[in-house]
């Protein structure tokens, strides 16, 4: 299914009814300790965004932590780049780990002490068949795998291979340490699994001190349990990993390596949503083919684009309450996360007027040379904030789509003989345009009523259908503004569509929007022209935008276009 902006399905607590029961039991005294561990292989994602909110929420809630924890057990994709992004995510989402910030890598020591104890106990051997020989006597769902050749070795053969695995006497790929388990399992995770390789490559904490590397699917639940977790929350792709979680634990428990009670394992569905991908192989491909400008392109569904782009962290926040959390997979419609960043954003971004595509308006009676200051107000929300003066003149900018010369059926806007309000300024009458060799138009005259001012006696006496949003031409701010739609054209990018042959396969880059990006040099009223980088403002009429964080200088914003004002997509606009 779909959850829709205006959904009012109910998010399951199913993780807050198993966070009761063992308190209720008494399990951990009370104690709640979550983890958010991602792997720093790239950057986090709107999906991270949903584990963070509920990771940390939730141990807040009851009073608890949460540790951010970097699973940094696989050298060849990670890097420092990505540990720095993911710790300014975390925290931009206004979130706090305290002094509980960790790496899998501190604890390589006491992994590989947990292997050499499972292997003394005879739970883990040293496998030396090729990686296709194990794929091939794993076996299928439907029949058992084989045992390998190597499951029968003796405790002092296997610790002796593995200390030689860890001298660096075997090349890569060599050996692999597997947990002894049974091949015959109806789940595959439990046939033997591999929980240690070898792998010559320096690790951006370590660096070349070890060679061999655990899995992290062995690490994970050691991890937990060193750090004390009680819920180690995960979404549902490691639902079949559960039982070799709790398995290793289990056996690390009775050689004396952890405490009862062990970490438990809660799995909740992941987040899909229409019109973007979140596989981070997807979005690396994004990145590396020049599809987008770099991890922080706002057309991204990452955290360091949405930051960029406009998004705010109390949008996220109110995004992951209103979806909640459930089992069961389902598609959230993009619309959702709009609303609730435009939610927040018409309470705390502050209005301006920008025109993006310019046409000169002339009022033919105003006076030469004079000018003077009409009142905006702030935020027509808050009248705490006050209003702001806006220069008036006898030229100014409009919108190209507010003038017609033969208007359609229902245009309210400028055309010859028609009265329009200047918002926020006078009445005028349209007089005429003067267009150039191509036909089209480049100005547009008017004559204004000096008695219709806003705001002064007898303005009222105006009735008029339409109102436009104006800057004037002598003191507007011309600026870079990026518009930008989503970077789908499709919601469900990479999948069937309906009508397709059978034996089609999609790729999801044929689905990428060509016009997800459009840059326009608009004019802005002249206050816009002091904005700070990550200043969010609604523009009136047009929707939010927000100051670049990266392309601004002082005294010259970049403005990205953040938000609609509404969402007309799903209420037959386009």
């Amino acid at each position: 299914m779909t959850l829709a902006a205006n959904s009012s399905v109910s998010a399951s607590n199913f993780i807050r009814n198993a966070v009761d029961d063992d308190n209720r039991t008494g399990k951990w005294e009370g104690r709640v300790e979550t983890r958010f561990p991602p792997e720093p292989n790239g950057y986090l994602h709107y999906g991270h965004a949903k584990s963070i909110c509920l990771n940390f929420g939730l141990a807040e809630s009851y009073g608890g932590v949460c540790h951010l924890r970097f699973d940094d057990t696989n050298p060849a994709k990670e890097d420092r780049e990505y540990v720095d992004a993911i710790v300014e995510a975390v925290r931009w989402l206004g979130f706090d780990w305290r002094q509980h910030l960790y790496f899998a890598s501190d604890y390589f020591d006491i992994m590989y002490a947990c292997a050499e104890s499972l292997i003394k106990a005879g739970k883990a051997y040293v496998d030396s068949q090729s990686a296709d020989e194990m794929r091939a006597n794993r076996g299928t769902l439907t029949e058992p795998g084989i045992d390998s050749p190597c499951r029968d070795r003796s405790v002092d053969e296997n610790l002796d291979l593995f200390r030689r695995m860890k001298a660096g006497e075997f090349a890569d790929g060599a050996h692999v340490l597997r947990a002894r388990i049974d091949m015959a399992s109806p789940n595959i995770n439990l046939r033997d699994p591999a929980v240690y390789r070898i792998r010559r490559a320096t690790h951006h904490r370590t660096g070349d001190k070890w060679c061999i590397y655990p899995m992290y699917t062995f690490a994970h639940p050691i991890e937990d349990a060193i750090e004390n977790v009680t819920h180690s929350i995960c979404t549902m792709e490691f639902e079949d990993q559960r039982p070799f979680y709790e398995w290793l634990l289990e056996a690390l428990a009775d050689a004396g390596h952890f405490p009862r009670p062990l970490p438990r394992q809660i799995e909740f569905a992941r987040l899909n949503l229409t019109y973007t991908v979140l596989s981070k192989r997807k979005l690396i491909q994004l990145v590396d083919g020049g599809y987008v400008t770099g991890w922080n392109d706002p057309r991204l569904p990452t955290l360091s684009g949405a930051r960029r782009r406009g998004f705010t962290p109390e949008g996220f926040r109110l995004f992951a309450e209103r979806i909640g959390v459930a089992k069961a997979d389902s598609w959230i419609d993009m619309s959702v996360l709009e609303e609730c960043m435009r939610e927040h954003l018409n309470e705390a971004a502050p209005r301006r007027i920008a025109v993006l595509d310019p046409l000169k308006l002339v009022l033919t009676n105003y006076p030469e040379g004079q000018s003077e200051p009409c009142q905006a107000p702030n935020h027509p929300l808050k009248p705490e904030l006050g209003k702001r003066d806006i220069p008036f003149g006898r030229e100014l900018w409009i919108e190209r789509e507010d003038f017609m010369e033969t208007p359609v059926k229902g245009f309210r806007r400028l055309y010859p003989g028609n009265i329009v309000r200047l918002r926020y300024g006078y009445v005028v009458r349209c007089t005429g345009c003067e267009k150039d060799a191509d036909g089209r138009v480049v100005t547009v005259f008017a004559e204004y009523f000096p008695d219709s001012r806003s705001g002064t006696p007898g303005a009222d006496n105006y009735k008029t259908k339409g109102n436009l949003h104006w800057v004037c031409a002598a003191n507007a701010y011309t600026a870079e503004v990026r518009l930008y739609d989503r970077l789908f054209a499709y919601p469900y990018p990479g999948q069937r569509r309906e009508g397709d042959p059978e034996d089609i396969e999609r790729d999801f880059l044929d689905d990428l929007n060509p016009g997800s990006i459009r840059i326009v040099q608009a004019r802005l009223e002249p206050a816009l022209r002091a904005a700070h980088p990550e200043e969010r403002f609604q523009f009136e009429r047009h929707g939010y935008f927000a100051v670049d964080r990266f392309d601004s200088a002082e005294g010259a914003p970049v403005f990205n276009f953040t938000v609609t004002l509404k969402d007309s997509r799903t209420k037959g606009g386009k």
